[in-house]
């Protein structure tokens, strides 16, 4: 039976894609005038929706554009990034209904960890403007890497791993339950079926992980 729950943010909580999609598309069109690299970027970053912003604007340079970039101009493209995620992610209505109706009513019952590659400061600001903050023990972000914020939990509170699951809605999500060894649930992305479990909604999900063994 599982007893914890590590729950990715965006993609899963919140349905962000769109207006982070807008936001790298800034600061990639800061960088070149290529429309072809820009899209590429974007492409990059909706396949890697579990990296942190940090790493995605560092490929960016390094890897598409083979530029150097300071970590100090790095935070800076990033503070950019989290104001306006700020400013456009508290409207209510980027939150996906089912997965809230479903940690409202059983928040009681498990262990509720948010693991995001979302910056950690501006992750708690949503999470706390949203009115979802007392749902959860934890909520943590990026630049900590997400293989790392689920070991560092399980090590804190000492959770047996079988009784673990992460629900999220990438690959990198995948990775993270795989390094850890615990069972992971897809959602959202119906390319995550391949690898398992998947979520298709979440109306009989409680009765799936009593069942978990």
């Amino acid at each position: 039976m599982s007893k914890t729950i590590f729950w990715d943010f965006d993609g899963v909580i919140i349905d962000s894609m769109a207006v982070r999609d807008i936001g790298f598309e800034l600061i990639a069109k800061q960088a070149t005038n290529s429309q072809n690299i820009i899209d590429e970027f974007i492409t990059y970053h909706r396949y890697n929706a579990g990296l942190s912003r940090f790493v995605k604007i560092k490929h960016l340079y390094e890897n598409m554009l083979n530029k150097s970039i300071s970590q100090e101009e790095i935070n800076n493209f990033a503070n950019e990034f989290s104001i306006l995620m700020k400013e456009k992610l508290v409207d209510e209505k980027y939150l996906i209904s089912q997965t809230v109706e479903f940690i409202e009513k059983n928040y009681k019952d498990y262990n509720f960890h948010i693991v995001s590659g979302s910056e950690e400061k501006e992750l708690n600001f949503l999470c706390k403007e949203l009115g979802l903050s007392k749902y959860f023990k934890t909520i943590e972000g990026s630049p900590t890497h997400k293989n790392d914020l689920v070991k560092n939990i399980l090590s804190k509170y000492k959770y047996n791993i079988r009784e673990c699951i992460l629900i999220g809605d990438s690959i990198t999500d995948y990775k993270a339950s795989v390094a850890n060894n615990i069972k992971f649930y897809g959602f959202n992305n119906m390319e995550l079926i391949k690898l398992g479990s998947y979520i298709s909604n979440f109306n009989d999900f409680k009765k799936v992980i009593k069942e978990q063994k």
